[in-house]
């Protein structure tokens, strides 16, 4: 194989232990191979920048190991061009498996320019991620606790949440509290009710008249302690966000205009896929490292799976629940779209299809600064051939046993 790259190194990166394999001239026209082990402390990562910065070289690769390898990629960063490859891509051959042989046939491929470095933000964008990611998975435990709640109150015989839509709205909460602190009685916990639930108290007295013990009032108290640290964290989290997205925040107001997307996916949109689109040669590119694109499996002239397979879940999971949102809009294409394809093939891949066009607009929005501009409901519509749909409608009504005779409406002026 042709040789690309002078000086480069290759890294196979474990929790505790990194081995290096670095190729070089050896000063008579051929290449030398040096081996190194270094720990993954600080001080031993620092060496081995050093070391390698001491050999000339220009490019190192390592495999995307769980986290592992981010403390050392962050170390390097700075002072080499690194490749940061997929470890499915790299496979060695069978009956080769050490760390020093894998550090060894990765450089070979580096060498040979055979590698295709995976995407890694700027530092800004991923401390950006940490922030959404996390701020995600509050909300995700926010859930889960309200569904403990609810699972606690069928447990005790009240059954609040037939009668309020929001158990955890205003009155509600005001009734649990009042359960906590020992309140029993039914009709004095329905006149907590407020505003248009008021119209519901003889219904309430039923609901609330239950066996809430002592057991249940201390598992309650702490579900809603629970909750309500994890909505204080929910907000600083989401300030901080807001501040550290604050110098892009016209990118984040123009992805808020598509239908379904509100500010929160919009921000995580930002994150996951950065400003800078040039990373991407086309929205093709952005679709296929998301995953929001049909997968490619053909053997014997045949077509055997179109799945979409494993991309950034969380870009992807944004984007299928903005999708959601978006097939319950009004008047907009991408709800055109979602019935348009529901109905010839469900439900799950409407959904998917419309976050391949939500993810397709943020691509262009981000790359060209411009808000997003609907199609229409109507483009289906005006893109089909009248004559076809003509013929298809007669065909429906003539097997439903109507004689169809058209008589066509004079043109507007």
């Amino acid at each position: 194989m042709e040789r690309v790259l002078e000086r480069c190194a290759a890294l196979d990166v474990h929790k505790a232990q990194v081995t290096a394999w670095v190729r070089v001239p050896d000063g008579r026209g051929g290449r030398e191979d040096l081996r190194a082990r270094y720990s993954t402390m600080a001080a031993d990562l620092l060496a081995l920048r050093d070391w390698l910065g001491g050999l000339g070289v220009t490019h190192v690769a390592m495999e995307s190991s769980g986290v592992y390898w981010k403390p050392v990629y962050y170390v390097l960063e700075d002072d080499f061009e690194l490749l940061l490859v997929n470890a499915q891509h790299v496979k060695n051959l069978p009956g080769r498996k050490t760390d020093m042989k894998d550090a060894e046939w990765l450089c070979q491929l580096l060498e040979c320019g055979l590698l295709r470095a995976s995407f890694v933000p700027p530092r800004e964008f991923r401390e950006l991620r940490d922030l959404t990611r996390y701020r995600k998975s509050l909300i995700s435990e926010r859930q889960r606790e309200a569904n403990r709640l609810h699972k606690l109150l069928e447990d005790a015989g009240v059954k609040l949440s037939c009668v309020a839509t929001n158990v955890l709205g205003m009155s509600g909460r005001a009734m649990l509290e009042a359960l906590i602190s020992g309140t029993r009685d039914p009709e004095v916990l329905a006149e907590l009710a407020q505003g248009k639930l008021r119209k519901k108290i003889p219904q309430l007295k039923q609901a609330l008249d239950g066996r809430f013990s002592a057991h249940h009032a201390m598992m309650l108290g702490h579900i809603l302690a629970h909750m309500d640290y994890l909505e204080e964290a929910i907000d600083r989290l989401t300030a901080e966000i807001e501040e550290r997205i604050a110098p892009f925040a016209g990118k984040g107001e123009r992805l808020d205009t598509i239908p379904g997307v509100g500010e929160l996916t919009a921000q995580v949109i930002l994150a996951e896929l950065g400003e800078d689109m040039t990373r991407f040669a086309t929205h093709r590119h952005a679709a296929s490292w998301v995953k929001l694109c049909p997968g490619n499996h053909e053997s014997a002239g045949k077509r055997r799976s179109g799945r979409t397979g494993k991309g950034n879940t969380h870009l992807r999971t944004a984007l299928v629940e903005a999708a959601q949102a978006a097939a319950h809009t009004k008047d907009t294409y991408l709800r055109a779209q979602y019935e348009q394809i529901k109905r010839r093939h469900g439900h799950n891949k409407a959904i998917v299809a419309v976050a391949h066009s939500i993810l397709v607009a943020a691509y262009y929005i981000l790359r060209d600064d411009v808000p997003y501009q609907d199609l229409g409901a109507d483009y289906f519509t005006r893109r089909s051939d009248p004559e076809r749909a003509t013929r298809r409608l007669i065909a429906q009504l003539e097997r439903l046993g109507h004689k169809v005779t058209l008589e066509s409406l004079p043109k507007a002026a």
